[in-house]
């Protein structure tokens, strides 16, 4: 899994615009600045995403009370699979990890599900994707990639193209599993005037461009756009629609439901 600090992100943006130069130390400065920007509160933590740190926390309430508002919260997200009905069942990956929120923000809302880039080396998340096309009631799958364009991120996605296929062939034999390179692409580079850098002289991969950019200096208002886009393509709105309602209905049947029962707090005594 390729992790990347939060500066990078800004840093290609600022490239793109000219505002730095394409080097390292420019790049170093940035993240030192950031760091002391962040410290000082000039710039909200939660304004710039963190990709290495990982967090597991044991559930634990207060007591039943404490439990039944959980339960109801709960209730409150209640969803259906909002890709039920639809011709095809999407999926969205990326190499880099810290870009899956910023990706599954416009996912989420069609019920797509969006991986992080460490399914492009393990052999067990590659299968996985598989037996979920296997299990689910979709025939045709598209997988929609955000990689880097170069050697690396090029590799990638043909090596996922080609493991997820073989063992389709194997464990999904009536599915259709289909790859698209989303972003970032070579036109995309071109009409965004995206930074741009040699390939490194040791990687002997092929490579079908002349120079390389990072998914990140795609701005992200445009990627969202062009996941926007991608996704509607393959999405029969009106059942979307259909299944929205649907969902809003249950959950709101599910909500009076535990209202009704009621009676989460106590834990004392009980009145004779």
């Amino acid at each position: 899994m390729r992790h990347r600090n939060s500066g990078e992100q800004l840093w290609c943006a600022l490239v793109s615009d000219g505002v730095l130069p394409k080097e390292e130390r420019a790049y170093k400065r940035l993240v030192e600045i950031l760091g002391m920007a962040r410290r000082s509160g000039r710039i909200r933590w939660e304004a710039v995403r963190d990709d290495t740190q990982v967090d597991v926390e044991p559930a634990a309430f207060a007591g039943p009370e404490q439990f039944g508002q959980a339960l109801l919260a709960a209730a409150a997200d209640f969803r259906l699979d909002r890709q039920a009905g639809q011709p095809v069942r999407l999926e969205v990956w990326s190499e880099t990890a810290g870009m899956v929120p910023q990706l599954a923000a416009v996912a989420d809302p069609y019920g797509v599900p969006v991986f992080s880039g460490s399914g492009f080396s393990g052999l067990p998340a590659k299968r996985a994707t598989a037996l979920r096309a296997a299990a689910g009631l979709h025939r045709d799958v598209r997988i929609f990639v955000v990689s880097d364009w170069d050697p690396s991120g090029v590799h990638l996605f043909s090596a996922l193209a080609e493991d997820v296929t073989a063992f389709a062939a194997v464990d999904a034999p009536s599915s259709r599993i289909t790859f698209e390179r989303l972003a970032v692409t070579e036109q995309q580079i071109a009409d965004h005037q995206l930074p741009t850098a040699a390939p490194k002289a040791t990687d002997n991969r092929s490579f079908p461009g002349t120079s390389t950019t990072q998914a990140e200096a795609l701005p992200p208002d445009v990627l969202a756009a062009v996941l926007r886009t991608g996704i509607e393509a393959h999405r029969d709105l009106d059942v979307l629609a259909s299944v929205l309602e649907r969902e809003a209905e249950q959950r709101e049947a599910i909500l009076r439901r535990l209202q009704a029962l009621g009676g989460f707090g106590g834990g004392g005594e009980q009145s004779s």
